[in-house]
């Protein structure tokens, strides 16, 4: 193979979606698969994924991540290189690899809703097929549910603490890589965000875009007027210059200035953005030095390390600010980065199934979750067996039969609307940044049965 070929080969592994990839799970996956194919044990077998407890700081999680993970059961399949990788494998024999080449996902998925509000121990999405196929596709359905809900229940924080404001995601640069910065801007705009800065989620998901300016094309200028004089004229219609590369008031003063000379170019200056110090008090006095100049319009835009308390407390001290950009501690979920999060399975070769290991026991069987409502809230759920109907809403849906979803993907602005109609939803205590007493979950007497007679039969 010349240089040319084996630069263009390792360009291709390099820029393939790793997402996709069946091999893109854990080792032991593939070593039960192997056992299961050996004995014969491909009988229908029901997982699912569920969150056992919240995180101190949570008192409520918003699910996310179900068109990502139906696409990936759709398009899965393992390709020539995979299946040679398997093939030299010690671990597996021949009659595994044609197995694998055969392989599709053939089962039924229920699943609550994109934006669904929920609580521990109550499903969010629920898998049946043949046992390997359930198996296998365990890792990347945590790996792509628990991030996107993950991010989706820290942004609804900030939607709830900033009823109004302009809100962007700012955390691509310090999102634990590509994906993670992608599907953290998908996730923060169904949680009720107004967008991000990431261009890619616009492309890809229809997040709209929000951009102003850096440090550094101030700093390449010889003069911070020239710098925003360039900036305003080559973006007429939604310029927000950075005020605090130097000196923040001083620099308001010289929007002021410029302001009426853009004026009769036909270019407004749209907003101004802080980024430094003290973002309540660099506010309000940028506030007073535009509203002096008669720049009542122009917008005050803030960053750097702000999160949803930050927000909060701003806002509570009457910072005058329009928006806000929310990065690191919000893509990185840095008050909670991860989520106690499970898929166990429930039922196998139409038995019921259970763990009783200590503090991480399940209740067994296809579960559905109903919901309550008074008064437009949520008032109580109730944990019960599928076949045991209840009063109130039945929160899990089927979406996909025979490995093909039952209709088109769900809109993200369909997705935006139910997360904003959950979050006003829930009773307000639920609604603060402060711990709150605990949501009801109810267990039906039908489920409680179901595990007592799982004991009676498991030794």
């Amino acid at each position: 193979m010349s240089h040319e070929d084996l630069s263009r080969d390792h360009l291709t592994r390099q820029t393939r979606d790793p997402g996709s990839s069946a091999l893109l799970t854990d080792l032991y996956q593939l070593t039960m698969l192997h056992s299961y194919v050996r004995h014969g044990m491909t009988e229908p077998a029901t997982f699912e994924l569920f969150a056992r407890k919240l995180p101190p700081t949570r008192n409520f999680l918003m699910a996310a991540g179900l068109e990502q993970a139906l696409g990936f059961l759709e398009a899965l399949r393992f390709t020539e290189e995979e299946l040679d990788w398997v093939a030299r494998s010690p671990r597996f024999d021949r009659a595994f690899v044609d197995y694998l080449a055969a392989f599709r996902f053939t089962g039924e998925v229920h699943a609550m809703p994109e934006g669904t509000v929920f609580f521990p121990d109550e499903p969010i999405l629920r898998v049946t097929a043949p046992i390997p196929q359930a198996q296998l596709v365990e890792s990347r359905l945590i790996n792509l549910l628990h991030f996107e809900t993950l991010i989706a229940s820290k942004a609804a924080r900030s939607v709830l603490a900033a009823p109004g404001k302009l809100l962007v995601d700012f955390g691509l640069r310090r999102a634990h890589g590509a994906e993670a910065g992608l599907l953290a801007a998908r996730a923060c705009y169904l949680a009720g965000m107004s967008g991000s800065s990431t261009a890619l989620a616009e492309l890809r998901f229809g997040v709209p875009a929000f951009g102003t300016m850096a440090h550094s094309f101030v700093q390449a200028h010889d003069d911070e007027t020239e710098a925003f004089l360039d900036f305003a004229r080559d973006h007429p219609r939604d310029a927000v210059l950075l005020l605090d590369t130097y000196d923040t008031e001083a620099a308001a003063e010289k929007v002021v200035r410029l302001a009426p000379r853009l004026a009769q170019e036909g270019v407004r200056i749209k907003g101004v953005r802080l980024d430094s110090g003290d973002l309540g008090e660099h506010a309000r006095k940028v506030r007073r030095i535009l509203d002096a100049g008669g720049l009542r319009e122009v917008t005050i835009f803030v960053s750097s390390s702000l999160d949803e308390r930050a927000l909060r407390d701003l806002l509570a001290g009457g910072a005058p600010i329009d928006g806000f950009g929310i990065g690191s501690r919000l893509d990185t979920s840095a008050d909670a980065p991860y989520l106690d999060c499970a898929y166990k399975i429930q039922e196998y070769a139409g038995r019921l199934r259970r763990k009783r290991s200590e503090g991480k026991a399940t209740w067994p069987g296809r579960k559905q979750v109903f919901r309550r409502y008074e008064g437009g809230r949520m008032v109580e759920d109730l944990l019960t067996i599928e076949d045991d109907p209840q009063e109130g809403e039945p929160l899990l849906r089927p979406v996909m039969r025979g490995g093909r979803r039952i209709g088109p993907p769900v809109p993200l602005a369909d997705s935006r609307a139910h997360a904003a109609a959950q979050l006003a939803a829930l009773p307000p205590a639920l609604q603060s940044l402060d711990p709150a007493p605990a949501y009801p979950v109810r267990v039906a007497p039908a489920l409680v049965a179901a595990a007592r007679a799982v004991d009676d039969r498991t030794p």
